[in-house]
């Protein structure tokens, strides 16, 4: 039996990553709304078998996290998903929280609910094939007013309590605090946020006796926030990242994986190849790699438009992202 740590590293396999594949039934419906395709059940299992049938990806793809209807659901091929993608070594994963709700003390702040069924949930999904798991935490910057420490807490408290349930069902979680790229702020309020966040869920952690080793963190980059009317260079993006990551997270984690947030194909993949290059010369303790949504699906979706012709255009557009991504991290 494979032991959680190397499962964990696993998922760091030389110019490979992770694809977020775990939008919900609401996320899923607007992207798909948004290039014009009608949706329906169907369509998205279509939408989600564009991706994990294309050719070729398990040259880019250590990992896919999914979301729990696509578990049980069947490629063009007739076989369900997660076994597909383990056929060709890519580990199958799950999205684990239930989504948002605000938060009573600071209306203005979410907390990830789905804490109360886990592991019940856990023993399902790993009878299902997943080998890994996601929750994630909402992080917003207005001004000096949000992140409000509470809430900070509260959310560390929740990615402490899901992480321990995980480890305790015998997979490895995922633990994405993200600090949005929404919002006015500068690129030195999101570093300063960023360090605090992961500083305080660190802490939290060991609090709660979470093993390290076993566990992956997935955080957004440094970057000044979307309406600020500030585009950092990737030099810039990288430096503060890197330096925020080695402030607040400790050596001895299985790695970390970015996610796209909001920024485009071609800024996500510049922003990942900068900071590759700064951890390496920086002696960076950890292994980094992409855990990607959109900046890698953008593109095959407007090639696709829901149409079966489209399929191979699509699919193209797709691993050429893949390959950049994996360039990026090479």
């Amino acid at each position: 039996m494979i032991d959680l740590v190397t499962q964990a590293r696993s998922l760091f396999a030389p110019g490979k990553g992770i694809l977020a594949a775990d939008e919900s039934v609401h996320t899923a419906t607007a992207r798909l709304a948004a290039c014009g395709i009608a949706t329906s059940a169907e369509m998205r299992r279509q939408y989600r078998d564009l991706f994990f049938g294309a050719e070729g990806i398990e040259q880019y793809l250590s990992g896919v996290i999914l979301f729990s209807d696509s578990l049980g659901e069947k490629g063009d091929d007739e076989e369900l998903f997660p076994a597909s993608l383990a056929s060709r070594g890519i580990a199958p994963g799950i999205k684990v929280d239930l989504g948002t709700e605000p938060f009573p003390q600071s209306p203005d702040e979410l907390l990830t609910q789905g804490l109360l069924d886990l592991p019940e949930r856990l023993v399902a999904y790993k009878a299902q094939g997943a080998t890994f798991t996601k929750w994630r935490a909402v992080v917003r910057i207005d001004g000096d007013q949000l992140p409000s420490s509470i809430a900070l807490h509260e959310n560390a408290k929740r990615l402490a309590n899901y992480a321990k349930a995980v480890q305790s069902a015998g997979l490895v979680p995922i633990l994405e605090p993200e600090v949005l790229y929404e919002g006015k702020h500068s690129r030195q309020k999101s570093r300063a946020v960023l360090t605090e966040t992961l500083s305080v869920l660190f802490a939290i952690l060991d609090e709660h006796a979470v093993d390290r080793a076993s566990l992956i963190l997935k955080t957004s980059m440094v970057l000044s926030g979307k309406e600020s009317g500030k585009r950092d260079t990737p030099e810039e993006v990288a430096a503060n990242t890197v330096a925020a990551l080695r402030e607040s997270v400790p050596s001895q984690i299985a790695g970390i994986v970015f996610l796209s947030g909001g920024q485009t194909p071609d800024q996500a993949a510049d922003n990942l190849a900068a900071i590759t290059k700064e951890a390496h010369a920086t002696g960076a303790p950890w292994p980094l790699t992409f855990s990607y949504a959109r900046a890698l699906q953008e593109d095959a979706l407007a090639a696709w438009q829901g149409k079966a012709e489209n399929v191979p255009a699509a699919r193209a557009a797709f691993l050429s992202r893949l390959s950049a991504a994996s360039a990026a991290v090479r």
